[in-house]
């Protein structure tokens, strides 16, 4: 049986654009992924959120709508992914453990290789009328 990884991610919105941060590490080095992290024990995911885009870019994040939860199986573990809509608070974003990041326009999100758990907020994102 798979070791099940609970994260949150922040799906930042400024206007008509979110931003996507890009994996500098790891086995998946390189894909695109909305930012965010592991949930501790004891933390909400909205804390997790708050907490991680901290450690990660240097800012402040006020946690919005819930999106979705994201369950998806990759080889060498079972992700679950609650998703937020959330805005810049206070700071500005700085990379700390990205290779790169975009604002890309909510109508033209497929500009980037995303991970494929983060394909499925994506297409979430597409349904949507109202972004």
């Amino acid at each position: 049986m798979k070791k099940t990884i609970h994260v949150a991610a922040a799906v930042i919105r400024s206007g008509d654009e979110v931003f996507a941060t890009q994996r500098g590490y790891g086995p998946y080095k390189d894909w695109w992924e909305f930012p965010g992290g592991k949930i501790e024990p004891g933390e909400t995911a909205q804390e997790a959120l708050k907490r991680e885009i901290r450690e990660e870019l240097a800012c402040d994040i006020t946690v919005e709508d819930f999106i979705m939860t994201v369950e998806y199986d990759y080889p060498e573990f079972h992700l679950s992914m609650d998703c937020f809509w959330c805005r810049l608070e206070g700071g500005h974003l700085t990379l700390l453990e990205h290779e790169a990041a975009r604002w890309l326009p909510l109508n033209d999100l497929r500009q980037v290789n995303w991970l494929p758990a983060d394909i499925e907020v994506v297409e979430k994102i597409e349904e949507r009328k109202d972004v």
